[in-house]
């Protein structure tokens, strides 16, 4: 039984027990006194008539009509005169009124009221005692309304009272209420605080779990650091601040091997000419801090234009990978821009900063784009300080010529239908935990992965129409054939109120299947988007769905500072994961993160996995689950790897 309920329970006994106790008491005095009075009355009446027999020469007719007037005149029950010898010389008796009172109350007060005795002083001996009694159902009706009104009155208190015990009650009930919501959340690894009560018992209580709370978020955030930092230290150069060779060759490679919009974008290469002569000419220092204001700047491009990640390859040459981007001369304008600033904040040296741009697509290989954009930095160095030249690239197939082709093609393409993918991501035993499903669609008569087609939808606008038309296509699997699915959704589909209507009614037409749907989004959205991340999140939470974060890596720290976001899952970057077995920090760095994840209530998913030993090792290190090329390696049960397959 919960303490509210006690306290109810023993408030109504105590008011049962009071008004009880003051019933009884209240309808015992009454009773007595009416008992007394009627007591006294009869005494008085009996000396009275007793008097007037004892003083009046009254001839036994006379006593008989004074007899009879008295028991006329009040409410008598019986009037009796006796001899000397004891004998009723005249009686005078009446029947039992009608009384208006309930019979239960009649018999429960049972009042007697004594009958009084008077001594008659008769001269010639006739006369010895005269007895009288009054009708008791005369009192009841006074009792009762007294009773009456005593009841209503405690009924009115104790009407007082249960406001005041449920005030009491709801005081006490609501810090209860928010200490067993803070206790569910701290179970969800949300670490949040309440108010504190003004009851000082609740309070202590209350001190105790936000203090609790405050410490586990301190120590996870002092862990989320630690692990931030130790990623830092892994893949940036120390120097500028950007990605080392190895992490943006990697991060380069992983790109090139995706089937999505990231797939094709921009390379763009930046050099920092005769870096002995400068560094003789500023010093070590001055020139750190010169290679660092270069990183940087190019951090600033990629974070303008897009989702960009600027490394350091050698010494003196700085990449800069923008996916999703094929607009060479934006991106080369805003790399000008920045190069010259950079060039006219420097006095004491003489600058020369060339740079190449080449776009990239899918199947490229890192070696051959690396290898014209040095020949066009070459060729730009030759020419002058900041000239600027875009390599040539290999030929690919283009499928249509014209804005006008690309709407015609991708709005008949999205009316016919999408065709899903499949990439299992599997468990610690080799189990579905779903199925990632990017997007094919019909283009000239074949179906085309999404690097084909992502860069056209995003200039055309078409993200919203895609995802809802990839959403329906996944319900419709997962109602055919029961298979947890998942998908990825773009912020600019999320960004539109539309688009969310829509889908929340599509979530509302297919609830079962909503609790199989594992919807990722974009790492970028912890930075740029997180009101709208907040806002799926408790979308999806109403339905079941999974949310989680894709390509986690430079905001991994961000997901443990954030609360209420409703995330299930990440998936930690490819550029993460490979060389694993060559790297100790690697190592650690991963199980790090997996025993945040584990703290936070998420599951860490490792992207990019390339062999059966490689999944071992991180299994090891806590991951629960592990998609990429390799994966297929693991054991699993035969059916299930025929329905993946």
């Amino acid at each position: 039984m919960s303490l509210i309920k006690q306290l109810w329970l023993t408030i109504a006994l105590v008011l049962l027990l009071a008004f009880s106790g003051t019933l009884y008491i209240g309808l015992t005095s009454f009773r007595l006194q009416l008992e007394q009075q009627a007591e006294l009355r009869n005494r008085l009446n009996a000396e009275a008539v007793a008097l007037a027999i004892s003083q009046g020469n009254m001839t036994p007719d006379n006593v008989a009509q004074l007899l009879a007037t008295q028991f006329d005149s009040g409410h008598y029950r019986r009037i009796a005169l006796h001899d000397t010898q004891g004998n009723v010389v005249a009686l005078h008796e009446g029947s039992k009124p009608s009384i208006e009172v309930p019979r239960w109350f009649v018999n429960l007060a049972n009042i007697e009221a004594p009958a009084g005795h008077a001594t008659v002083n008769d001269p010639l001996n006739r006369y010895s005692t005269l007895t009288l009694e009054s009708q008791p159902g005369i009192a009841y009706q006074p009792l009762w309304l007294a009773t009456f009104k005593l009841a209503g009155w405690f009924g009115m208190l104790c009407i007082v009272g249960l406001f005041l015990a449920a005030w009491v009650a709801r005081s006490i009930r609501r810090p209860l209420r928010r200490l067993v919501k803070q206790a569910h959340e701290i179970g969800n690894r949300q670490f949040i605080t309440t108010p504190e009560p003004r009851l000082r018992e609740v309070r202590k209580v209350v001190n105790a779990m936000n203090h609790l709370s405050e410490s586990l978020a301190e120590m996870l955030g002092r862990e989320s650091e630690r692990i931030d930092l130790l990623r830092k230290r892994l893949q940036h150069d120390s120097v500028s601040g950007v990605l080392n060779r190895k992490a943006f060759m990697s991060h380069l490679h992983n790109t090139l091997r995706r089937s999505d919009h990231r797939a094709t974008g921009t390379l763009a290469l930046v050099r920092l000419s005769r870096l002995g002569k400068i560094n003789a000419s500023l010093g070590q220092a001055e020139t750190d801090r010169l290679l660092h204001e270069l990183g940087q700047s190019l951090v600033q491009v990629g974070t303008l234009v897009g989702e960009g990640v600027a490394g350091r390859l050698n010494g003196s040459d700085f990449a800069l990978l923008i996916p999703s981007s094929s607009d060479t001369k934006l991106i080369g304008e805003e790399i000008i821009q920045r190069l010259t600033t950079l060039e006219q904040a420097q006095q004491e040296a003489t600058l020369t900063l060339p740079s190449a741009l080449i776009t990239y697509a899918q199947g490229d290989q890192p070696s051959a784009l690396l290898a014209s954009l040095d020949g066009a930095l070459a060729n730009a160095e030759n020419s002058g300080h900041l000239v600027q030249l875009v390599a040539k690239g290999a030929q690919r197939l283009t499928l249509f010529n014209s804005h006008a082709e690309w709407r015609q093609a991708l709005s008949q393409a999205l009316d016919d239908g999408v065709y899903l993918g499949r990439y299992p991501v599997l468990d610690t035993q080799g189990q579905l935990l779903h199925l990632e499903c990017p997007a094919r669609l019909r283009l000239k008569g074949e179906w085309r992965p999404a690097d084909i087609f992502m860069p056209w939808i995003s200039r055309l606008g078409f993200e919203p129409l895609l995802d809802l038309a990839v959403a329906r296509e996944t319900l419709r699997e997962i109602n055919r054939h029961g298979m947890p699915l998942g998908i990825n959704l773009s912020p600019a589909s999320l960004r539109e109120g539309r688009f969310m209507l829509d889908f929340r009614n599509l979530l509302q037409g297919n609830r079962e299947a909503a609790r199989q749907l594992w919807i990722e989004v974009p790492e970028a959205m912890l930075t740029h988007d997180l009101e709208t991340l907040h806002s799926l999140g408790r979308e999806l939470q109403l339905f079941g769905c999974r949310l989680g974060v894709e390509h986690v890596g430079r905001e991994f720290r961000r997901i443990t500072d954030l609360e209420g976001l409703g995330l299930s899952y990440i998936k930690i970057d490819a550029t993460l994961v490979e060389g694993l077995h060559e790297s100790l920090d690697q190592q650690t760095l991963l199980r790090g993160i997996a025993t945040l994840c584990h703290s936070i209530g998420m599951i860490a998913i490792a992207e990019g996995v390339a062999s059966q030993k490689e999944a071992e090792m991180i299994f090891k290190l806590g991951i629960k689950g592990v998609t990429g090329p390799g994966i297929r390696q693991l054991n699993r049960p035969s059916s299930q790897a025929s329905s993946i397959e």
